[in-house]
Order: structure tokens, then C-alpha cells, then sequence
């Protein structure tokens, strides 16, 4: 997500490493980065120009203090040495803040019911996102019926449907009516049932045309809204913006819901949707899965983008399918020794309902540099399921005594399961070692015997290396390389012993094939 926005942003910086002052010769060689990944990143042209003169207004002739004062910024504490390069990072966060915002993400629930249209191009995921807020609506406390106005394309209505289904949402819809009757017949059936929101899921086009704007102006009249929400498709790049500003002169629409950022490397909508059209982004849609509708947040957006992570944003993943009790008492048996293959299960099924392996990786501090370096099969989401698929094979008896697990048991696992026998030994492996090492922390009395710190055990445990995702204690090297008993190794050193303990194995594997030929 966004890789070439961020690319950009981290070459500028090292542009600056070494320099004691930001000139107007060196902001401009850095700027050219920035100005070359805002623009392959499809960011409207005149957003690009107004960015980088702030920017190089704010950056030149400002003086750099050699200490941060205590307000200076969450990204530089009180005390932090500050470079050049650090002051020139804060300034592009700052304008990339006031870029996107300011945030607007609350929607108007008055009347009896509310209402909310969905409008947007077909193929936006304008049926998935009414589905998405739907389940919002519900989490909430909300009664939301949806209405399917989309008549137009193949398996729309069906669509919606199984949405409904799934959440246990009504679906409004009466065949061969057209859509302006049916969002009117829609809130009367809404009063008629005690639903207090209604979600109009509206038809789109390949492209604007008049047919179709004039049958959403209908809507809005006949029905007077009190939310218009344009689902674009950040992939589509400048197309976007211009899309939107004529649904808007159009329509007045009240704010945006980005979606599919996750799968966009570029993101270039993001930036420059709410400064041409002036309305802010509510939501962004970032995944397939139901819950994967987040309320937008420009500081945790340009974060990510500089590299910095989203503690904030990863840590409402983590609360959205974790049950803190059991995270607790997981983590108090990881550090008495008895962590077993049930809760590893448990924690991997977490993670999978948190988000892909990358975007949750993006959201760790201090990664963004990282991520380059790691493989991509190191981040493949496919590896959790062979993962999976070798411990589901194991007895229940071995998978809370995972001692017992000999070479016999490992060759049948390996069986069960369609994966190499090696594949098997190797999690074996980083498992035992992982438990061992965990014992051996909760044994050094940092955790104040165990019982001090829960759930403020997640300091602890992050100073160890010993989490996860949002403080999740998640055994460090289960999921690739070896865990280290050292635990004060750098992100850089435990990526290279992970390399290096690949590679041997694939050394290994390779001279046991050449033996048996």
C-alpha cells in the first residue's frame, strides 16, 4: 500500500542524511523526489505544486534546533536529537496532515429513519461498502435496512442479498420497479419495520453519463438524504478526482469512502480527493472481510506513509478480535513455559481476521525501511495457512503437549497435512525454541513476577521483542527464521539471522536432494 509514495518520502530523506542545515539547493534536490513519487502516485497536478511550496516555504530558512522542545511534535519527543532531515520529514507530515483534513467521519443519523446514499462509478464497491457500513451501523447498536436501487447490473440485487443474509439485514426490493420508487417505498417499508437507517445501494456506470446522474438526482429529491457517499476506487488515480467533482457539482455530496487503498501502491486519490473537491474522506475500505471499514484518520494515513506506522490504527485492529482476558492469560502462560500449539492456533486466527500480513507489518513502527528488505514470501498470507494446516493435523493431545511430538508423529503430520516433513521439523523447532525463551524472560523477573503489568505488560513485552501486532504476545521467529534467546537484537540483525537460517535450510534441503540422486 502506497509503496511509492513512501518510496519517495525515504529517498528525499536520505537526500538530506549528513547535511547541519536545510538550504534552498538542498530542499530542492530533496523535493525532487517527493515531486517524482507524487506524481507517479497519480496526485492531481496543482495539489503537487501547492504541497511542495509549502513545504519548501516552511523547510528553507527556518532554524533547527539541536534538541526538540516538548511540544515540537509526537514524532519528536522532548529531548531527541534533531537533524536537518528529521525537520524536513515533521514539516512534509504536517502538510500531508492539513493535505487530507481536516477529518470529518460522523454521519447524520437524525430522522426517522436516516438515510445514506451510496453513489460512485460500477466496479467502485459501492454493494460490499453498504454491506461494510451496514455492519457498522449494527456494531453500533443501529437497526439498518438496505435498499437494493442497483437494477442495472447482473447480480446486483443477489449481491446485496447474501450481504444481508450474512448480517441479518433486511434487503428491500421489489422487482421491475425502478429505482426512484423503490428508495421511497424503501423508508416507508423502513418506518413500516422499525428500522431506524437506511442504506440506498445506487447503480453506476462505466462512466458518467446523463441517464445516470439524472436518476440519482431523482433519488436525492424524492427522498432528501441526509448523507451522499461517493465510494471511489483509489486505483483509479487522478480519474477519481475528476470523477468525483462532477458527481459532486452534481449531487453536493456529503463525504467519501475510499476503497481498495490496500491493494494501490500509488494511493494518489488519498491525497488530492479532498483538496480539489473540498469534502472529506469518511472511510476507507481496506479489504474483502465485512469489518474492514475504517473511519479515516489523516495523521495515521500520512504516518504510513512516511514510514512511521500506525500505532493508533493497528491498535483498534487488535481490539476489534481480540478478547482481552484471553490475550492475558496467553500471555501469562508464554512466560511461565506453557504456551502450547492451541493458543499459537488462536493467535493465528487473529491475525487473519486483523488484515494481510503486509498492511499489518505497515502499521508496526519503525518498519517501513524494513519491509524492502524482507522477501515476499516472508509476507505471504499463504504461509499462516500451511502453518495452520500443519498444527490442524496434529492429535489434540499434541497440540497441548507439544513435547510429546517425536520424529514418528512428525512424519504422520506431515502426511496429514500435504507439507514436507522438513516444513514440519522447522516449525517444530522455532516452536520449542520460542517456548524456551519466553520461559527464560518471564524467569528474569522483567514482568514483576508475572502478575505487575497485565495488560501493561505489553511495555515489557515490547521491550523484549516479545509481541505481536497491537501488543498481541505473539512468539517472535514462529513464523519465519528462529527466535533468538538475545532479546535486545535490532529489527535489522533479527531480519539478517532470519536470511541466514533460510538459507542453510535451503543449503540443507538442496544436498539431501543431490544425495539421493
Amino acid at each position: 500500500m502506497l509503496e511509492t509514495l513512501t518510496k519517495g518520502f525515504r529517498n528525499a530523506r536520505l537526500k538530506l542524511q549528513g547535511k547541519t542545515t536545510l538550504t534552498e539547493d538542498n530542499v530542492a534536490t530533496a523535493l525532487r523526489d517527493v515531486r517524482m513519487s507524487l506524481l507517479e502516485a497519480d496526485v492531481e497536478l496543482s495539489v503537487v505544486k501547492g504541497f511542495l511550496d509549502k513545504v519548501k516555504e516552511r523547510a528553507i530558512g527556518e532554524v533547527v534546533h539541536l534538541k526538540a522542545p516538548a511540544d515540537a511534535s509526537k514524532k519528536l519527543p522532548a529531548g531527541m536529537k534533531v537533524s536537518p532531515a528529521d525537520h524536513f520529514i515533521k514539516i512534509c507530515h504536517d502538510e500531508l496532515n492539513d493535505l487530507m483534513g481536516p477529518v470529518d467521519t460522523s454521519l447524520n443519523l437524525s430522522g426517522s429513519p436516516a438515510l445514506i446514499m451510496m453513489v460512485g462509478l460500477q466496479g467502485s464497491g459501492k454493494t460490499t461498502t453498504a454491506g461494510k457500513l451496514a455492519k457498522r451501523l449494527l456494531d453500533q447498536g443501529h437497526k439498518p435496512l438496505m435498499v437494493a436501487a442497483d437494477i442495472y447490473r447482473p447480480a446486483a440485487v443477489d449481491q446485496l442479498m447474501t450481504l444481508g443474509r450474512k448480517l441479518g439485514v433486511p434487503v428491500f426490493s421489489i422487482k421491475g420497479m425502478k429505482p426512484v420508487e423503490l428508495c421511497k417505498l424503501g423508508v416507508q417499508q423502513a418506518r413500516n419495520v422499525g428500522r431506524d437507517v437506511v442504506i440506498f445501494d445506487t447503480a453506476g456506470r462505466l462512466a458518467i453519463d446523463n441517464e445516470l446522474m439524472d436518476e440519482l438526482v431523482q433519488i436525492k429529491a424524492t427522498t432528501k438524504p441526509g448523507n451522499i457517499l461517493f465510494v471511489c476506487d483509489a486505483m483509479i488515480g487522478q480519474d477519481a478526482v475528476r470523477t468525483a467533482a462532477e458527481f459532486d457539482r452534481l449531487l453536493d455530496f456529503t463525504g467519501f469512502v475510499l476503497t481498495k487503498l490496500d491493494g494501490d501502491a500509488r494511493g494518489g486519490a488519498a491525497l488530492a480527493i479532498k483538496q480539489v473537491t473540498g469534502k472529506p474522506i469518511k472511510f476507507l475500505g481496506m479489504g474483502e472481510q465485512l469489518d474492514k471499514l475504517e473511519e479515516f484518520r489523516p495523521e495515521g494515513l500520512a504516518d504510513r506513509i512516511l514510514g512511521f506506522g500506525d500505532v493508533v490504527g493497528l491498535m483498534k485492529d487488535f481490539e476489534k478480535v481480540v478478547d482481552q482476558d484471553a490475550a492475558e492469560n496467553d500471555a501469562r502462560r508464554m512466560l511461565e513455559g506453557q504456551f502450547d500449539y492451541d493458543q499459537f492456533l488462536r493467535q493465528i486466527h487473529q491475525i487473519r481476521k486483523m488484515g494481510n500480513l503486509r498492511s499489518i507489518f505497515e502499521k508496526l513502527p519503525g518498519m517501513g525501511e524494513l519491509l524492502e528488505q524482507i522477501p515476499p514470501e516472508a509476507l505471504d498470507d499463504r504461509e499462516l495457512l500451511k502453518v495452520e494446516a500443519i498444527v490442524q493435523s496434529m492429535t489434540r493431545q499434541e497440540r497441548r503437549e507439544p513435547d510429546i511430538i517425536n520424529r514418528s508423529r512428525m512424519i504422520r503430520i506431515s502426511k496429514g497435512c500435504g507439507r514436507s516433513l522438513e516444513e514440519v521439523e522447522a516449525l517444530q523447532e522455532r516452536f520449542n525454541q520460542t517456548r524456551v525463551m519466553m520461559s527464560q524472560l518471564g524467569q528474569s523477573g522483567m514482568f514483576g513476577g508475572l502478575g505487575g503489568g497485565l495488560p501493561g505488560m505489553g511495555r515489557a513485552q515490547r521491550r523484549s521483542g516479545a509481541t505481536g501486532p497491537g501488543g498481541m504476545p505473539f512468539p517472535p521467529g514462529l513464523m519465519g527464521g528462529k527466535a533468538s534467546p538475545e532479546d535486545n537484537l535490532s529489527p535489522a540483525e533479527r531480519l539478517r539471522r532470519a536470511k541466514e537460517s533460510k538459507d542453510k535450510r535451503k543449503a540443507r534441503k538442496a544436498a539431501r536432494k543431490q544425495g539421493r540422486s
